[in-house]
């Protein structure tokens, strides 16, 4: 698999949330955040500064998920990519 253009193959990464007060949030608090994180599995062919198995926070409204070879993967742009880990 090799995606096309400016689009990066992800696997989103479920985590839970600790609060600075030791509390863990629901997964419905955890839906608010505006930024999500994942592990990069494949760049595209005009992608340079994102590198594949680099950790990434993402705009959660960002990209569409598919089904390759039995395993789901999360399709997004570049550009909706904000920090790089």
């Amino acid at each position: 698999m090799k995606p096309i253009g400016k689009y990066i193959a992800i696997d989103p990464i479920k985590e839970k949330v600790k609060t600075s007060g030791g509390l863990i949030l629901s997964s419905d608090d955890v839906q608010d955040f505006r930024y999500r994180k994942g592990v990069v599995i494949k760049v595209g062919t005009e992608v340079n500064s994102i590198k594949d198995g680099d950790t990434i926070f993402y705009d959660k409204g960002a990209g569409h998920t598919m089904m390759l070879d039995k395993t789901v993967v999360t399709l997004i742009r570049e550009p909706d990519v904000v920090v790089v880990v």
